[in-house]
């Protein structure tokens, strides 16, 4: 168990989340630049980008770069830096790091070794899109970026079908169309909103369903991140669509193997996640027929 006091540590150095803005540097909170201004040094995601905001409020803290091609080698130097009681704060290109980002195996790495972390609240796309939509915001998923081959992005999407949660993902513009085609063809023709240029000039939400959201995507030049935000399942049973809920464990496993193509350990896998049991369980039933 680890309980943190995150303001009576003397011993170590503090690991800062520091969320920046999303675009409009109006967000950012004094508190943040407080931060950056005070601490040690600043692992940024694109030191590059970086340097723009921190020459922009006249920040002067050293940077270094952390990223995914580097994060192994460079999570131990900064880990050091925190055992020997300097402050490091960290950064993504744009909101809150640690959200399809990097920074949460940071995160991790600094809990796992009883390090104190503090995160501060600002910008996050995310949550933006899904007040924004027009959805209901009770209960909401964050699923962030989908995989690039078609199978996998529909398997995903299978997984999530049955979810009354609403959905909020994050695309690129050269993948949007696939995507929601992918989502119309898993989820079934559901409303949802697309949200990009959040906090920009050109802030955009276009709402609809996804049938609508699929034919504004082709007639128009697509640019900009955007957050894809879908309404959950609006089955009044949940129990009644769980497709395999007639089938036994091995025929759910079959069924994966025959109709998606999946191998066995794919099928196995898939079926525990359905069904909510251990993957040794649904294995040994399997192999036992």
């Amino acid at each position: 168990m680890n309980v943190q006091k995150s303001y009576t540590n003397t011993e170590t150095g503090t690991l800062y989340i520091v969320p920046t803005p999303i675009g409009n540097l109006e967000d950012m909170t004094y508190r943040a630049v407080q931060t950056l201004t005070e601490v040690h040094q600043i692992a940024a995601e694109d030191t590059r980008n970086t340097k723009k905001l921190l020459s922009h409020f006249d920040i002067h803290t050293p940077l270094v770069s952390y990223h995914e091609h580097n994060k192994q080698e460079r999570e131990g130097y900064l880990l050091d830096k925190l055992v020997n009681g300097e402050d490091i704060a960290v950064v993504s290109d744009a909101g809150m790091p640690g959200i399809s980002d990097p920074g949460a195996d940071l995160v991790k790495a600094a809990v796992t070794r009883d390090l104190p972390v503090v995160v501060l609240p600002g910008a996050n796309a995310a949550i933006c899109a899904l007040v924004g939509s027009g959805l209901k915001t009770d209960f909401f998923h964050f699923c962030g970026f989908l995989p690039r081959k078609k199978k996998d992005r529909e398997q995903e999407l299978t997984v999530w079908k049955q979810l009354q949660a609403t959905l909020i993902f994050y695309e690129s513009p050269h993948r949007l169309k696939d995507t929601l085609k992918a989502m119309l063809t898993v989820l079934g023709n559901r409303n949802a909103s697309l949200s990009r240029e959040l906090t920009k000039k050109y802030e955009e939400y276009v709402r609809g369903d996804l049938e609508e959201l699929l034919s504004w995507a082709e007639a128009t030049e697509l640019r900009g991140e955007f957050c894809i935000t879908v309404e959950g399942s609006q089955e009044e049973d949940v129990e009644d669509t769980l497709w395999w809920s007639s089938l036994s464990v091995v025929e759910h496993v079959e069924h994966y193997i025959e109709n998606d193509n999946l191998s066995s350990k794919q099928a196995i896998k898939q079926a525990a996640k359905d069904r909510k049991l251990p993957k040794r369980e649904v294995y040994q039933a399997f192999h036992v027929e």
